[in-house]
Formats: structure tokens, sequence, C-alpha cells
């Protein structure tokens, strides 16, 4: 408010509400945005409505947890109705800050060209989520891990954000640095390493013990660069 007059907040809307996408919301609240913000885990909503941000219901999607809290990829019948209903719905904000991932996959692509081009001129659209795989926006330009910035033809600013904690260092460090002294307090207990491969957290970031090569993802193992395709059969077997 000024003595010229009130400006109007900006209406912000949040699509991912991870750890990036509860930053975004927490920051542009202290900025005086209007937030909104959307994601397809119950318990993500509820961290949504803890910040202040305005929960953005669509049809379709009710819930859609994956493994370890992450979100699981959506059917093409659901990635359709959140589709359809976001472009309905994302024409009447300023900003849009996308930070969907599923880990090991495409992002799923939430902003279609035709939700895009509803923005109004002058609107920004940031993809936190961008990366080598691509982003949450259809047709986003991303530069390898520099951030790149285009405009559409309708005025909107699209901002391809990869790797976003390169920008950081130093914080970037210190969290990771908390992140590994915690590891390691975990792991070690009166002064012994202790491998509980019962625990969540162990038994999720062990890849081999006691001669035996574990799969924590799920995934197949990848054969040997240098295998034949007999050495590859006799690893299957």
């Amino acid at each position: 408010m000024t003595a010229a007059g009130v400006a109007r907040p900006a209406q912000m809307l949040v699509l991912g509400a991870g750890v990036a996408g509860l930053q975004a919301i927490a920051t542009a609240r202290r900025l005086g945005a209007q937030l909104t913000a959307y994601d397809v885990r119950p318990a993500a909503r509820e961290e949504i409505a803890s910040l202040g941000a305005s929960v953005l219901k669509l049809p379709g999607v009710d819930s859609a947890v994956g493994a370890g809290g992450y979100a699981r990829a959506l059917t093409d019948d659901e990635r359709q109705a959140q589709q359809d209903a976001l472009v309905e719905s994302v024409a009447r904000f300023d900003v849009v800050v996308t930070a969907a991932q599923t880990p090991g996959t495409r992002p799923p692509v939430l902003l279609p060209r035709s939700a895009v081009e509803r923005l109004r001129p002058g609107a920004v659209v940031v993809d936190a989520a961008a990366g080598p795989l691509g982003g949450n926006v259809e047709g986003l330009v991303v530069g390898g891990e520099a951030m790149t910035t285009t405009t559409t033809d309708e005025g909107v600013t699209v901002i391809a954000a990869p790797n976003l904690p390169a920008t950081v260092p130093r914080a970037s460090s210190d969290a990771y640095a908390r992140n590994m002294s915690a590891l390691l307090g975990h792991l070690v207990r009166d002064g012994t390493l202790t491998v509980d491969l019962s625990d969540e957290i162990t038994g999720a970031i062990t890849l081999t013990h006691d001669g035996e090569v574990r799969d924590p993802t799920g995934s197949p193992p990848a054969p040997p660069p240098d295998a034949t395709p007999d050495d590859e059969t006799r690893e299957v077997s």
C-alpha cells in the first residue's frame, strides 16, 4: 500500500510441493504473494495448507503416492485429466513454479503449450524440475546445466532452472554436510559401524553387503560396460 494506491499482490501457483515447492511457497508468501499450490500426494497437500497457501483441487487424481514418499507416475488417463484441469486453472496466475519430479524418470508434463498460451502477457513460469530428461513445461528449452530464459509469442517468460543447488554452492555444501553428518551418526553407534538392513534408512542406501549385491531401487542391475552377450546371459541367470 502506497500513497498512490494499493498494488495488487501477485497470484502465484506452485505445482509440486516437495522440498523445492514448499520453499517456493514460503519465500513467495514472505514477499507478499497470494499462494495456491497443487500436489497429487495428500500429505503434501497438508504441508501446503500448513504454510498458509490455498490448495488447488483438480478432478481426476485424488492420490498418487509412490515409493519413498515420492509421487508415482500417473496413468495416461490421470495425466490427461490433470493437464485438462490445469489448462482451465492457470490463466488467472501471474507466476507459476513447477517442481514435480519422479526419481529416475522424465518429469511429468504439467503445463502443456495450451496452458502456457493462456497466461497473460508478462506472466512468468519457472520450471525447477528442468533437466536433461526434460521438465514440467511442454516444449521447454533446457541448456544443459545453465539456466535458460525464453519468451513466448504471447509475452510469457519461461525459465528453465536445472540444478538450482549449483547456484548456491555454499548453502548446498552446508546442507550436504549436515545430511552426511546425520547419516554417519545414524550408521555409527557407540563407535561401531552398524548395518541393520531392516532399518528403513540403512536398507534403502545399502548397495552391497556381505558379498551380495542388493537392489534397493527394484531395478535390475546393469551389466558391466565391457560385457559380451554371453556374459550378460550368465549375469541374468
